[in-house]
């Protein structure tokens, strides 16, 4: 059987019944643009370990480690399952060496960049930015801000659920926004609220209203709110950083606070405090420098 004749079968036999939508989309993606026009028509049984590491190195020249990180994980699971259902007696993924992934350089605004959001936010009318100050002070990823009902605030308590994610795609022939469960298990969890930010959320609701934090009833897309956020840096003159740098700026304000990095994991929904520390410990050099400036003083 030739390969791109498997990965058909593989992702509708495999992976949409069993995966997310967005899972699917993402493993079909990969075996359009990378696995089925440079492996598709090698007999599954000729994909030995030199082509494959071949293919691995050719994509290394001219895509990102994390990128063909993602396509190798791919790549491993057809060929595995292949071997798993008799469409092919072995398969040679064991031996493909993988580029070292890369960590994103993590950034931030500034303090004062961070102040001049905050207080464009505070004097506009327009209640949907609020959801920036949101992922300021709790942390968000956008598909989970989005994705937030009012039912998911507990104003009482001062907390907020994170139960669900959402995100853009294709569905019925219409580009709609697609809510489902979160990725992970410890994508789930529920956040204390600053009680600072309780006033403020307490008035965007009776202004809104509707059923999601962001938008109410209208149906805010992921890439809306996004360029919503680029707008906002442009008219305020501040350098252009994605949305998930809001996520970045609210790690680094907690850590230079002296939010410990268990707590700080916790609201972040990441899987261990060591992913954390990777993350987010060397974004922190005038934190540190202050530090060692007050050890410093011990100095005689």
């Amino acid at each position: 059987m030739l390969y791109k004749d498997w990965l058909r079968q593989w992702l509708s036999v495999c992976v949409k019944p069993t995966t997310k939508e967005r899972t699917y989309e993402k493993y079909e993606l990969v075996c359009r643009v990378h696995l089925i026009p440079a492996l598709g028509n090698f007999e599954l049984d000729r994909l030995t370990a030199g082509v494959l590491q071949g293919f691995v190195a050719e994509m290394t020249a001219h895509f990102s480690s994390n990128t063909v990180n993602v396509v190798i994980s791919v790549l491993k699971n057809s060929l595995k399952k292949a071997v798993l259902y008799g469409a092919a007696e072995r398969e040679f993924t064991g031996g493909i060496s993988r580029p070292r992934a890369s960590e994103k350089r993590v950034e931030c605004f500034t303090q004062e960049e961070q102040i001049k959001i905050e207080k464009y936010i505070s004097g506009s009318k327009k209640t949907k930015l609020t959801g920036i100050l949101l992922c300021l002070y709790t942390g968000l990823r956008i598909g989970e801000l989005i994705a937030l009902a009012w039912s998911d605030i507990d104003f009482k308590e001062g907390t907020l659920s994170v139960a669900k994610s959402c995100h853009d795609g294709w569905r019925d022939g219409a580009y709609q926004k697609i809510i489902e469960m979160p990725k992970t298990n410890n994508s789930m969890r529920l956040i204390p609220i600053p009680k600072q930010l309780i006033g403020v959320l307490k008035r965007a609701k009776r202004e809104v209203g509707g059923t999601y934090v962001v938008g109410g009833d209208d149906i805010i897309t992921v890439r809306s709110y996004q360029r919503t956020f680029e707008l906002l840096q442009r008219r305020l003159h501040i350098p252009h950083r994605g949305f998930h740098s809001l996520r970045h700026t609210f790690a680094t304000r907690a850590l230079e606070c002296g939010m410990d990095v268990k707590t700080l994991s916790e609201i972040l929904g990441h899987k261990n405090p060591t992913v954390t520390l990777n993350r987010y410990a060397h974004s922190l050099m005038e934190h540190k420098r202050l530090m060692m400036n007050r050890l410093g003083k011990l100095f005689r």
